[in-house]
């Protein structure tokens, strides 16, 4: 008798607003403990600024705003995920406030749920799907789909990176 073997991939999770989101592992570059940010004129309203990483300008987004969520004042606790999206072929680096790292999870495909359907006005193509724990839902996010292509582009030249996806 063949027994089906399930293959689980890594995930870090993270709260935001009481909420439990995680992404795959693969798209995280560093945690980092907050930092002081540099503001960036007209940027989006969800950028917070930039900072040094490596070297590099790396523009931060604040995740409560970018999800909807309300603000929260800084209170020293906060971190900043560093996420490694593919856009076109290339590498960016994009860093996100949240309010606290978890837990790194093994979750397996069979474990994942379908996102109910919430409406035609809801879009949930950047949900991979969610998981349910003892107590509560982990919404597993696919970063890559969380930002449109214009965004990610509008996000790196008004952080003064530059990208050329041609």
């Amino acid at each position: 008798m063949s027994e089906l073997i399930t293959q689980k991939q890594a995930y870090l999770s993270f709260d935001l607003n009481g909420e439990i989101f995680a992404i795959t592992v693969n798209n995280v570059l560093e945690v980092l403990e907050n930092q002081k940010l540099t503001k960036v004129p007209k940027a989006p309203f969800y950028i917070k600024g930039v900072i040094n990483f490596r070297g590099e300008i790396l523009p931060v987004i604040d995740t409560r705003v970018k999800f909807n969520m309300p603000e929260k004042e800084d209170n020293g606790k906060s971190v900043i995920i560093v996420f490694d999206i593919d856009l076109a072929d290339k590498k960016l680096l994009i860093g996100g406030i949240v309010d606290g790292v978890k837990d790194v999870i093994e979750i397996s495909q069979n474990e994942i749920k379908d996102v109910p359907n919430m409406g035609s006005k809801y879009n949930s193509d950047f949900m991979l799907g969610m998981i349910k724990t003892d107590d509560h839902f982990i919404m597993l996010l696919n970063i890559e789909k969380v930002f449109s292509t214009e965004e990610l582009v509008s996000i790196t030249e008004q952080s003064g990176v530059s990208i050329d996806l041609e």
